[in-house]
C-alpha cells in the first residue's frame, strides 16, 4: 500500500501546532534535523515550512539560527487592538447567524470549562476552543481566516493571562455574558461583551508583565 509523502503543508501545520500548544516557546531555537526527527518527515518540507513561518514573522533570526519570535510591547498592543475589533465583529455576526445548536455548544463549553479552574494551561486551551466556536458561528469565512492569523500570533505569548489569580473565574463570567447576548440575538451587546472581555484580558496581561518586570529588577 502506497503512503502519501508528507507535504510542506503537513510540516508547516505540525510546527505551527507545536508552537500553539507551547511545545516550542518564544526564544526556543528550531533546528531542521531535530524537527525532521520529531515529526517523521524529511528536511526539505521542514526547511520550506520554516521559511514560510519566518515570512509570517512567527520565527525570527538569531544569528544563523531560527527561533520562535516574541512580541514587544508595541506589537502586543497592536495585536490586541486588531483582535478586539475582529472578535467583536465575530460576536455581532454570531448573534445574527448562529444556529441554536451552536449556541448550546457555546453554553456547554462555559459550563464544562469551570472544571478547569486552577489549571491555567488547560483553561487557556479551552478558551481558544471557545473563541474559535464564536468565530465559526459568525458564518463568515473571511473573518474566520483573519482571526486564525490573529490567534496564530497569540501563540507567541509565553504566558496566559488566565494564570493570574482570579482571572479564570472572571473570564468564564465574561464568556457567559457573551453567550447570553448571542443567544438573545443582540448583536450590539455581544459585540460590546466580547470587546470588553478582550480589553480586560489585555489589562490583566499588562499588569502581570509590569509586576514581573519589577520583580526582576
Amino acid at each position: 500500500m502506497n503512503m502519501l509523502k508528507p507535504t510542506q503543508k503537513d510540516a508547516y501545520s505540525m510546527i505551527l501546532d507545536a508552537i500553539d500548544i507551547g511545545v516550542y516557546k518564544p526564544g526556543d531555537r528550531l533546528v531542521e534535523s531535530e524537527l525532521a526527527d520529531r515529526f517523521g518527515v524529511s528536511r526539505t518540507p521542514i526547511r520550506e515550512a520554516l521559511q514560510r513561518l519566518e515570512t509570517q514573522s512567527l520565527l525570527a533570526r538569531d544569528g544563523r539560527s531560527l527561533i520562535v519570535a516574541s512580541l514587544d510591547h508595541n506589537q502586543l498592543a497592536e495585536l490586541y487592538v486588531v483582535r478586539s475589533e475582529l472578535e467583536g465583529l465575530a460576536a455581532r455576526l454570531a448573534a445574527r447567524h448562529a444556529a441554536p445548536e451552536e449556541v448550546r455548544v457555546l453554553r456547554e463549553m462555559v459550563s464544562e470549562d469551570r472544571a478547569l479552574l486552577g489549571n491555567p494551561q488547560a483553561l487557556s486551551r479551552a478558551n481558544r476552543r471557545f473563541h474559535k466556536q464564536i468565530h465559526l458561528a459568525s458564518h463568515n469565512r473571511y473573518l474566520v481566516q483573519q482571526l486564525d492569523l490573529v490567534h496564530r500570533s497569540m501563540a507567541l505569548l509565553a504566558t496566559t493571562s488566565l494564570a493570574v489569580d482570579g482571572r479564570g473565574e472572571l473570564a468564564l463570567q465574561e464568556h457567559e455574558a457573551i453567550v447570553t447576548a448571542i443567544e438573545a440575538g443582540d448583536g450590539e451587546a455581544a459585540h460590546l461583551a466580547l470587546r470588553d472581555h478582550i480589553s480586560i484580558a489585555f489589562q490583566t496581561r499588562l499588569k502581570s508583565d509590569a509586576a514581573s518586570a519589577q520583580a526582576a529588577e
